[in-house]
């Protein structure tokens, strides 16, 4: 009976780490490609649109003043040749404050823009992952990765690609909630 014990040990064995690894190969690597579902996803459309009308009203504003501050520049050249000395000193001083005030709001407009985008931006990425997330368990996956381009996931088969279905779903729960 010893004799029979070893040899069906090794089987039961063998088998068992066999089940191990074929459990774990049938489980699906799966990946979605995040730069496509951030381009295809409708409200990062919305919210790039939004974003680009506020980013054109501040830049009209920021246009606007330099245009006053070139007309008064060009105000200036012409009557210079009239005025005194004090009026030239007191003229370009004047202009010089002008430019630099022009050019603090430009660069304050310019960091409260890319703040903005920066934040709309983690916005609809923290959507995008939320919902990847609560469709990898309602699905049954145990991951998801995600491909973005630069090297994370280098190669995939297509039927591992979720990125087409995961954004058909995305789009149709956001166009739910409008």
């Amino acid at each position: 009976m010893n004799k029979l014990a070893l040899p069906i040990a090794i089987i039961a064995l063998i088998a068992s780490v066999g089940s191990f690894f074929f459990q774990q190969s049938s489980s699906e690597l799966v990946y979605v490609d995040v730069n496509k579902l951030l381009d295809g996803y409708k409200r990062t459309k919305i919210v790039k649109s939004e974003f680009e009308k506020k980013a054109k009203t501040m830049q009209t504003n920021v246009d606007s003043l330099i245009s006053g501050w070139q007309t008064e520049l060009k105000g200036y050249e012409k009557e210079r040749s009239s005025m005194t000395k004090k009026e030239l000193e007191l003229k370009q001083e004047l202009l010089a404050n002008k430019q630099q005030q022009i050019n603090n709001y430009q660069q304050a407009v310019q960091k409260q823009l890319q703040e903005e985008d920066k934040k709309v931006t983690q916005t609809v990425i923290n959507d995008i992952n939320d919902f990847v997330k609560e469709y990898g368990k309602n699905k049954g996956y145990k991951v998801i990765f995600g491909a973005t381009g630069n090297g994370t996931i280098m190669y995939g088969e297509k039927s591992a690609d979720l990125t087409e279905i995961v954004l058909k779903e995305l789009n149709a729960e956001f166009e739910g909630k409008k």
